[in-house]
């Protein structure tokens, strides 16, 4: 009998209700894993499980191609996007395209990107997480209190930050952070769009977010600025202007992705800390290790699941023959647990040293955001660290129905902060 069909890896209610599945990764590990998935309701797939393979395969964009897509989902609904010519379906986003046009768009934007000009936001990211901060702490600035910190903390901090960067103005971020939680977790009762008809929300959804983020392309373009959305509403690919349909997905990958991810980081990482009290003191009491907890908690989070792949030719990987024109689906989270890689991977541990985590991919794809993500998580984790003097669960954790960026929608605490210093 088979180890598993792959249902269980890619389902989003499978998610909800059983959590990650980490038992059966680490069986995979052992036992298959290059293994063949067949799952209802979804193109059967290898899922592959090993850092060592996933780390093989990103670094082979001509052998595994992007552009087919990323994200392990329904056939009716993979079809349903297919099918719009507006909205999603006509949007082209960065993470699926191959090289050379893949660097070329990388380009537009990876100088905002750089160590150097993200340390030039520090002021904005450090001002966000002492803004949040003070909200726990309550009009005194000092006390204890409750909060569901998934979106009172994780949700609020990476959106403010990056609706500074990208132009949406501070009365439209309940919208952004509405719609983002439509896409991702489509299947979720509590986030989803309503409608019965699941084409016709995800039209819906879609026109949404290309009606945002047109209005403020073409602001940018008739008043540019010095930030982002200016950038990336007057960039040039090869010396032409790029479309508009890249312009609109570099808007859509820029924002949903980079604040999903962080926010389901900074939520992930809280409740660890949570349960491993003890990391929580060694921080507070040396804040010099947030910078490698950060790295932890990424690998600890892995909120990029997973991505999907095409082969283009036949392929031979630990001694299975991967077929042109196959899907394989590489499965971050396991490879952030492969016992080859790391000392004890079932264990949280702030001051991992090395860390070779795959959090942020590797190769061609690799997060054009890392470092922005770093430094946001770096300053919020900071910021409680020192003001934090104790916290405790103060209800059950709720995990979203994603099996894509998968995180918690519900991380109910309660605490008590010092006043900022």
């Amino acid at each position: 009998m088979s180890i598993t069909d792959g249902l269980d890896l890619v389902s989003n209610q499978a998610y909800a209700e059983k959590g990650v599945p980490h038992d059966l990764w680490t069986r995979l590990r052992a036992e298959s894993p290059v293994h063949w998935c067949t799952p209802p309701n979804f193109t059967p797939f290898w899922a592959i499980t090993k850092h060592a393979d996933i780390c093989e395969i990103s670094k082979q964009p001509d052998v595994f191609s992007s552009a087919s897509g990323i994200a392990m989902i329904r056939e009716a609904e993979d079809e349903a996007i297919r099918q719009q010519n507006q909205g999603f379906g006509a949007m082209r986003v960065i993470i699926e395209m191959d090289p050379p046009e893949h660097r070329s768009v990388r380009n537009v934007a990876s100088p905002v990107f750089t160590p150097r000009a993200v340390k030039a936001m520090d002021a904005t990211i450090r001002t966000s997480a002492r803004e949040i901060v003070d909200r726990l702490a309550g009009p005194t600035g000092a006390g204890e209190g409750e909060c569901d910190f998934a979106n009172d903390v994780a949700a609020a901090h990476p959106l403010r930050i990056l609706s500074t960067m990208l132009g949406v103005p501070r009365e439209a971020e309940p919208d952004i952070l509405r719609l983002t939680n439509q896409l991702f977790a489509s299947e979720d009762p509590d986030l989803q769009r309503e409608g019965e008809d699941r084409r016709q929300s995800i039209a819906e959804l879609g026109l949404e977010l290309y009606q945002l983020f047109d209005k403020i392309i073409q602001d940018r373009r008739a008043n540019p600025r010095d930030d982002l959305a200016s950038l990336l509403a007057n960039a040039e690919t090869d010396g032409e202007p790029m479309g508009m349909m890249e312009t609109l997905g570099y808007f859509l990958i820029t924002f949903t992705a980079g604040h999903d991810t962080t926010k389901n980081a900074l939520v992930g990482g809280m409740r660890a800390f949570l349960e491993n009290p003890d990391q929580l003191e060694k921080m507070k009491s040396d804040r010099g290790l947030v910078d490698s907890a950060v790295e932890e908690v990424v690998r600890w989070t892995s909120p990029v699941n997973h991505m999907k792949r095409m082969v283009t030719r036949d392929y031979e990987l630990r001694g299975q023959k991967l077929k042109a024109g196959d899907w394989l689906v590489m499965f971050y989270a396991s490879a952030n647990r492969d016992e080859e890689i790391f000392e004890a991977p079932f264990e949280f541990r702030i001051d991992r040293n090395p860390n070779r985590h795959l959090g942020f991919g590797i190769g061609e794809h690799f997060c054009l955001g890392a470092n922005l993500a770093r430094r946001s998580q770096r300053a919020l984790f900071h910021e409680l660290a020192q003001r934090m003097e104790w916290a405790e669960l103060a209800g059950d954790p709720e995990q979203i129905h994603s099996a894509f960026v998968v995180g918690l929608k519900k991380l109910p605490m309660r605490y008590r902060i010092r006043a900022a210093a």
